[in-house]
């Protein structure tokens, strides 16, 4: 995917062919913020967009990152409270709950030809924004990474990995090819997938029960899939079922082996959400997955239970 280029893994550096982008990060939070910090320590120019005082804490003290796999450094990035001019790619990476304001941000004439790569949960977001911004430059991406902002610009990422799957129906391939390029290089490995669909839907299959089960009981991974195995094992059926229906994959026994390999102190983003007393993407995951299955015929009774149970819960 690097294409001739190589990455020097001490200075975190890319050189060789990879061509200088312009990124605009729409929401530097655990996830952006890390992407952002990587990207600038490679020699791409990256502009943060957020909040006033964010944009402040930014300009003034850069992003720093706390990474075992990345290690500790300082990116500096330029910052912005909206894109004033076009760029390569704008990442969104913000939560569903906050979407539709921050797109405010990024305004369709300024982004212009750009790409704009949603690492959105949930996978009803691609036709919303083909509805703002030009159909062939939206390009859905999903991130497998464990990255948390514990401060403004302070980012830790604490799982042993990060890994890019970019997709993009109608997108110039070698667009999406130019933004793999410049993100292997810079740190998280990352792919063109053909298949939008499959793309997103193997993220959803994966996230939806991880995320409703371990904020339904409080319990990081390694306890969910013990204790509440025969839970856990059902909605992985019923979400795999659901893929199937809409041209996903399907393979309920990969995604146990998957969930049996990670860290068992793991946590779901919607979970730290739910620590932090923060809006829950319940919709934009319980809730599509639960649309979809409606669609089509699916019956997702354990989905249907567990989800209504969070939302009994105020979540």
């Amino acid at each position: 995917m690097t294409h001739g280029t190589t990455h020097d893994t001490a200075s975190g550096t890319a050189t060789g062919a990879a061509r200088e982008l312009t990124v605009a990060v729409l929401g530097p939070g655990g996830t952006g913020g890390l992407l952002a910090a990587l990207l600038a320590r490679a020699g791409h120019r990256v502009i943060c967009l957020a909040g006033a005082e964010t944009v402040g804490t930014l300009r003034s003290a850069g992003i720093q990152v706390r990474s075992a796999r990345y290690g500790d450094f300082t990116a500096r990035v330029e910052a912005d409270t909206t894109l004033r001019e076009p760029v390569d790619a704008c990442v969104v990476a913000v939560k569903h709950t906050s979407l539709a304001a921050a797109l405010d941000r990024v305004p369709p004439t300024a982004l212009g030809d750009g790409l704009l790569v949603p690492l959105l949960n949930g996978v009803e977001h691609p036709v919303a924004l083909r509805a703002r911004y030009r159909p062939d430059r939206v390009a859905p991406a999903v991130i497998r990474v464990e990255s948390t902002r514990v401060a403004p610009g302070v980012i830790e990422h604490t799982s042993p990995f990060a890994e890019v799957d970019l997709a993009g129906d109608g997108v110039p391939r070698e667009r999406l090819d130019a933004l793999a390029e410049a993100l292997t290089a810079a740190g998280p490995a990352t792919r063109v997938l053909a298949d939008e669909t499959a793309a997103l839907w193997a993220k959803m299959s994966f996230l939806a029960p991880f995320a409703l089960l371990t904020t339904r009981y409080g319990l990081p991974l390694g306890d969910v899939r013990t204790r509440h195995r025969e839970e856990l094992t059902a909605l992985v059926e019923e979400t795999a079922a659901i893929s199937s229906a809409c041209g996903g994959p399907a393979d309920p026994e990969q995604a146990l082996a998957r969930y049996d390999a990670f860290p068992p102190a793991m946590k779901s983003s919607m979970q730290r959400d739910a620590e932090a007393d923060r809006p829950l993407e319940l919709d934009a995951i319980g809730g599509s997955l639960l649309r979809a299955a409606e669609r089509h015929g699916v019956p997702a009774p354990v989905t249907a239970r567990v989800v209504e149970e969070l939302r009994k819960a105020g979540h």
